[in-house]
C-alpha cells in the first residue's frame, strides 16, 4: 500500500476501535433486556435525534442518493423531498404520542409488544405476525448496509469485496453484541455528527475547486439530455418526469411511521421535554444532510472530470462521494488523514443503520418470539443472552444476502423500506390516532401491507414483468393505501374495541 492509503487506513482503524470501545463501555452498564433493547428510556435530546436520523439514512444517503443524481440528474431529488417531509411529520405528530402510549400500554419495549398491548391481543397474533415481518424485511435492510460497507472498503483500499464485507460485518456485530441499545445510540450520535460534517464540507470545497463553470463542466461530462435537463428536477434524463414517477419518489416519505428502528428512539427518550428538543435537532439535521447529498451528486459530476463514473471501467456511480473525497484530500489538498476521517463518515452512515436493524431484529426474536412463545418464564438475563445470540445469526444471514458484489444498495433499501413502511406505517398511525381501530383491523393492515409489497415487487404478473416495473409506481404507495383501507374495513366490520381499550386511548391524551 502507498503512504496515502496507509494514512487513510490508520484513520479507519482509529475510528473502528473507538466504536468498539463504546460498545465495551456500555456492555458493563447493560444489566437486563430493557437496558439492551431500549436503554432504560434514558436518551437525551441530542443522542435521540442524531441516532434516529443516522440509523434512518444509512449508506443510501452518502452513496445511493448522490449516485442516482450523478447518473440521472436532479430529477432524483424527489425521494429526498419525500423523506424530508416524512421525517418532519414523524417527529411532529408520531413521536410524542407514541412515547406516551407505549408507556401507558404496559411499558412496551418493542413495536410488536406495543401493538399486542394496545389491542389486548391475548392470542398474540399481532406479536407473531409483526415479529416475522420485522425479521424478513430487516434482513434485507441489514444486507444493504453490509453491501455498502463492502463496496466502500473495496473502492478505497482495493480489498476483495467479500473480505471487505466480512470486516464491516465483524465490527458492527462486535459493538452491537456487547453494548445493545445505548451503545448503538451513542455510536450513532458520533456517526450522525461525522456524516453531517462530511456532507457539508466535501461539496463546498469541491465546488470552490471546480476548474470552470458548473453548467459547462456538466455539458462536457455528456450527461443524459444535456446540462439543462440534468439541472431540471422535472426532467428524468432525456424526457420529462411523469406524475407517477414523482409521486412514487415522494411516497418514500410514507415509510417513516412504520420503521421500528426509528420509532424505538421516540420510545426511549427520557422525557417529553427532551423529545421536543430532539424533534428540532432531527429536522434541521435531515434538511441539511439531504440537501448536501443532492449537491454531492451534481458537483461530483463536474468535479471528477475527465472521469465519468459507471463508464469505461470506472467505479460505480454510487461511489461518487468516495471518489470526491479521495481526489480532494489525497491529490488536490494532500490531506489523507482528513480524507480518511471523511470516508469514515460513509462507514458511519452504513454502521449506524446496520446496528439499529440488528438490534430491532434481535428484540423481535428474543423478546417477542422467544420470551412470549418459546419460554414464557425466561428471566431478563436469559432474554439478553438470546438477543445477543440473535444478533450473530442475523449478521450471518444478512452477510449471505449481501454476498453478490453487483447488488444495488438503492434496490435493497427500496424493497425493505417499502415492506416495513406498508406493513407497519398505517397500523401505527391508526393505533395512535383512531379510537375505533381494533385487533382485526391491525392484523389485516400488517398482513395486507406486507403482502402487497411482496406481490408488487416480486411476482411477474404483467406480461413477464412485476407490477412495479410495469406501472412505475413504488410498491410502498400501493401497500400503504391497501393497508390503510383494510384497517378501516376490518375494524368497522368487526366488534368495536372494549371500554378498557378506549379508556386507555383517551387517557394517553392527558399524559404530560
Amino acid at each position: 500500500m502507498s503512504g496515502t492509503t496507509l494514512t487513510i487506513l490508520a484513520a479507519f482503524v482509529v475510528y473502528l476501535l473507538f466504536m468498539i470501545v463504546i460498545g465495551a463501555v456500555y456492555m458493563k452498564k447493560t444489566k437486563n433486556s430493557e437496558d439492551y433493547f431500549l436503554g432504560g428510556r434514558g436518551l437525551n435530546a441530542w443522542v435521540a435525534a442524531l441516532s434516529a436520523q443516522a440509523s434512518d439514512m444509512s449508506g443510501w444517503l452518502l452513496m445511493g442518493l448522490p449516485g442516482a443524481i450523478y447518473a440521472m440528474g436532479t430529477g432524483q431529488i424527489w425521494i429526498a423531498v419525500g423523506l424530508c417531509i416524512g421525517t418532519i411529520l414523524n417527529w411532529v405528530f408520531i413521536s410524542k404520542r407514541l412515547r406516551k402510549y407505549t408507556i401507558a400500554a404496559n411499558n412496551s419495549l418493542t413495536i410488536p409488544a406495543f401493538l399486542e398491548n394496545r389491542y389486548r391481543d391475548k392470542k398474540r397474533i399481532l406479536l407473531l405476525i409483526s415479529s416475522i415481518v420485522i425479521m424478513i424485511f430487516f434482513l434485507v435492510y441489514t444486507a444493504s448496509a453490509l453491501a455498502a460497507g463492502g463496496k466502500l472498503f473495496n473502492t478505497v483500499f482495493g480489498i476483495d469485496y467479500h473480505m471487505a464485507l466480512a470486516i464491516g460485518a465483524a465490527v458492527i456485530l462486535c459493538y452491537t453484541f456487547m453494548g445493545g441499545f445505548m451503545a448503538v445510540c451513542v455510536t450513532d450520535f458520533v456517526q450522525g455528527t461525522l456524516m453531517l460534517i462530511g456532507l457539508l464540507v466535501v461539496p463546498i470545497v469541491a465546488y470552490c475547486m471546480l476548474p470552470g463553470n458548473l453548467h459547462d463542466l456538466l455539458a462536457q461530462s455528456n450527461v443524459v439530455g444535456g446540462a439543462a435537463a440534468f439541472l431540471n428536477p422535472f426532467e428524468n434524463g432525456d424526457r420529462p418526469y411523469t406524475f407517477v414517477e414523482i409521486f412514487s419518489q415522494l411516497a418514500w416519505g410514507l415509510g417513516y411511521c412504520g420503521m421500528p428502528h426509528i420509532l424505538t428512539r421516540f420510545m426511549a427518550v427520557k422525557s417529553q421535554k427532551e423529545l421536543k428538543k430532539s424533534s428540532v435537532i432531527a429536522i434541521v439535521w435531515v434538511i441539511l444532510s439531504l440537501a448536501a447529498a443532492c449537491f454531492i451528486g451534481v458537483i461530483g459530476r463536474a468535479y471528477l472530470l475527465p472521469t465519468v463514473l459507471g463508464e469505461n471501467g470506472a467505479a460505480s456511480t454510487e461511489s461518487v462521494f468516495i471518489q470526491m473525497i479521495e481526489k480532494l484530500f489525497t491529490s488536490d489538498l494532500a490531506l489523507p488523514f482528513i480524507g480518511g476521517i471523511f470516508l469514515c463518515g460513509i462507514l458511519a452512515a452504513i454502521m449506524s443503520t446496520a446496528d439499529s436493524q440488528l438490534l430491532v431484529t434481535a428484540s423481535a426474536a428474543s423478546e417477542d418470539l422467544y420470551h412470549q412463545f418459546v419460554k414464557k418464564d425466561a428471566d431478563s438475563k436469559e432474554i439478553l443472552r438470546v438477543g445477543r445470540f440473535t444478533v450473530i445469526i442475523v449478521s450471518v444471514i444478512a452477510f449471505v444476502i449481501a454476498w453478490n458484489p453487483d447488488s444495488s444498495i438503492m434496490g435493497l433499501v427500496s424493497n425493505a423500506w417499502a415492506g416495513l413502511g406498508a406493513a407497519f406505517g398505517p397500523t401505527v398511525v391508526m393505533s395512535l390516532f383512531w379510537r375505533r381501530t381494533n385487533l382485526a383491523g391491525a392484523v389485516a393492515g400488517i398482513v395486507s401491507g406486507g403482502l402487497t409489497v411482496m406481490i408488487w415487487d416480486y411476482l411477474p404478473l404483467a406480461g413477464g414483468q412485476t407490477l412495479g416495473a410495469y406501472t412505475g409506481l413504488y410498491s410502498l404507495a400501493v401497500g400503504f393505501a391497501v393497508s390503510l383501507a383494510m384497517i378501516v374495513i376490518f375494524s368497522l366490520a368487526t366488534k368495536a374495541p372494549s371500554k378498557e381499550i378506549t379508556d386507555e386511548f383517551d387517557s394517553v391524551s392527558t399524559i404530560k
